[in-house]
């Protein structure tokens, strides 16, 4: 798929068939968030995927936004192993997992997935449900599959702000 028809076709889906995501197709959206760019290439991300029924009750408890989609995974970052920015405000990591996961969902979309990035979590509490590393942080999930055939996107998708509404040439 163009990479222009990508953008435009990426939607948080929030109804999913039972279809089961394909071991090559998974692999290749996980490739992609391998090669992401991350600050002094630190590759602090860590993605976890979940897809027994067993990784999958956990999550549901913490969330309603599965959407009964096959295959969620996880994304977060070794807050250990970090770029820290001059002045010492803050750090590259959610910004990192942040590059990541929108790397594996516009590849979901290449390969002819469908993607939701889930934050109505709590990340504290999800942590501590999959018995997270302590050094790692959770920036978000995101669920993955096939969209229900009412699963289509939400009315507002295709309404967009003018260019000129949102960029300032300075």
């Amino acid at each position: 798929m163009d990479f222009k028809e990508v953008v435009k076709n990426r939607y948080s889906c929030k109804k999913y068939s039972d279809k089961k995501v394909e071991h090559e197709k998974l692999e290749a959206i996980l490739e992609a968030g391998r090669l992401a760019p991350t600050a002094k290439n630190l590759q602090e991300q860590h993605v976890y995927v979940l897809e027994s029924k067993e990784a999958l009750d956990k999550f549901d408890i913490e969330t309603p936004c599965r959407y009964g989609a096959p295959t969620v995974l996880v994304v977060a970052f070794d807050t250990n192993n970090v770029y820290i920015y001059p002045g010492e405000k803050r750090d590259s990591g959610i910004e990192d997992a942040s590059i990541v996961a929108t790397h594996m969902m516009l590849a979901a979309t290449d390969v002819g997935l469908d993607s939701c990035w889930i934050n109505f979590l709590d990340p504290d509490k999800l942590h501590k449900a999959l018995e997270l590393p302590e050094n790692e942080e959770i920036l978000m999930a995101m669920d993955l599959g096939y969209a229900a055939e009412e699963g289509k996107p939400l009315p507002n998708h295709f309404s967009r702000k003018e260019l000129c509404e949102t960029v300032s040439y300075l």
